[in-house]
């Protein structure tokens, strides 16, 4: 009786819900050949903006002995942070298979408002409350769009269109024909233009890998309790590695002296954390929540979205909010970093900020990417810019480089899409 006993202990322990890290969907080989497989299928995701990072860093560190340096280096993620932040807000409607060619100059009327009000010659209005109704202006603004496409049934790229030739009026209507206000506020301007204490960077590393930790641990649990395999926790230490070493690297880069007189310079500049958690929370939002998951949802397939009983007009109109109001976010970086709003703030940054969520690998059909798709692809049309910067080379080959890697970005996205059983048309 004992016996028998023992043995069904025995199979109800082995049957039963095992710790953390069991239960696994195959060892490292088996990931690694799904992962292949999936790149032939064509779900390559970033793999091509992470390898064109990778070859255009290697090329200009050859041709240019300026583009590896601490100094170059905290340039590039300072003049890299405006666009990430706008091609992040872009990721969300892109997701949908929309675009809002109005983000740019939603970004210009909300700073132009913020200045305006903020301008210690004029309403001198305190600066946090001037930044709240710049964020809230973008909201509606959003919220304006989302109306028009997700109600009454306009395309995206009409209203936004609209609204980009408009606003450009509004901008001149509040901040004057010809007028500049220059950036007063010392918390805005630091932004792109301070750095954190050494020690500080080191912190956030820190920070990051024990969330990186604990999320994943705690999925594996919800898993494990679920009764869902996990994948081999090798995985996880692996990542966690590659975080601590390139994250290591680059702390220690920034950590160094940059600057060119007695004051020393350095230190991990304030923008990048910023990022950095906006990033970590949006990357949330989309892979964690309903909302998220209703995104993509939508995004696949609107008419198949409807019909399982999603609110189609709803997320449509979340999107579009949450775009315009980080588009005021990456509005902020940048007049961080020029140190003044003119009439003409944001017009020009719109396409590129299209182009890096492309580059990246965010689908213009909609339903695939995600959020550091578009940062990855932002940072390889910074480093094009940095790079040819560096080698005196005219603006035009710019504008020539940038446009060939969107083709070619496009291309891929289009022939992945054909190889993976889809369609180049939206349904």
């Amino acid at each position: 009786m004992s016996a028998i006993a023992s043995s069904d202990a025995r199979a109800a322990e082995a049957s039963a819900p095992g710790p953390i890290g069991s239960g696994q969907d195959g060892g490292l080989r088996d990931q690694a050949t799904a992962y292949l497989q999936r790149i032939r299928s064509g779900e390559m995701g970033a793999l091509p903006a992470v390898a064109g990072f990778v070859v255009l860093c290697v090329l200009f560190t050859v041709l240019s002995p300026y583009f590896l340096t601490e100094r170059n280096f905290a340039n590039l993620l300072t003049q890299a942070a405006t666009l990430v932040m706008l091609a992040m807000a872009l990721v969300f409607v892109i997701l949908l298979g929309e675009i809002d060619l109005s983000a740019g100059v939603t970004s210009g009327v909300a700073m132009s408002l913020f200045v305006v009000l903020s301008n210690p010659g004029g309403i001198a209005m305190n600066w946090i409350l001037a930044l709240l109704i710049s964020l809230v202006t973008g909201l509606a603004i959003g919220l304006f769009i989302g109306f028009f496409v997700a109600r009454v049934g306009i395309p995206s790229f009409v209203v936004t269109l609209g609204l980009f030739l408009g606003f450009q009026g509004l901008q001149l209507i509040i901040i004057g024909d010809g007028g500049l206000y220059r950036i007063q506020q010392p918390e805005i301007l630091a932004i792109q233009n301070s750095n954190l204490p050494v020690w500080a960077g080191w912190v956030m590393l820190g920070v990051i890998l024990a969330i990186s930790l604990l999320t994943t641990l705690l999925d594996r649990r919800r898993r494990t309790r679920a009764g869902v395999a996990n994948r081999t926790i090798s995985l996880l230490w692996i990542r966690l590695a590659v975080i601590a070493v390139i994250g290591g690297v680059v702390i220690a880069l920034l950590s160094q002296n940059r600057g060119t007189g007695f004051l020393a310079v350095s230190g991990v500049p304030i923008v990048v954390p910023i990022t950095l958690f906006i990033l970590w929370i949006g990357t949330f939002v989309l892979d964690r929540t309903k909302f998220g998951r209703y995104l993509y949802a939508v995004g696949g397939n609107p008419e198949a979205a409807r019909r399982s009983g999603i609110k189609v007009v709803g997320i449509k109109w979340a999107a579009f909010a949450v775009c315009s109001t980080l588009a005021v976010i990456s509005g902020v970086f940048s007049a961080s970093k020029v140190g003044s709003v003119d009439a003409a703030f944001g017009r020009d940054i719109v396409l590129s900020g299209v182009a890096a969520a492309v580059v990246g690998g965010v689908s213009l059909f909609g339903g695939r990417g995600r959020l550091i798709h578009g940062a990855i692809g932002a940072l390889v049309i910074a480093v094009i810019t940095n790079g040819l910067g560096l080698l005196n080379l005219p603006g035009g080959v710019n504008f020539l480089v940038t446009g060939g890697v969107l083709i070619l970005a496009a291309t891929i996205d289009a022939v992945s899409r054909v190889r993976a059983g889809g369609s180049l048309t939206r349904r």
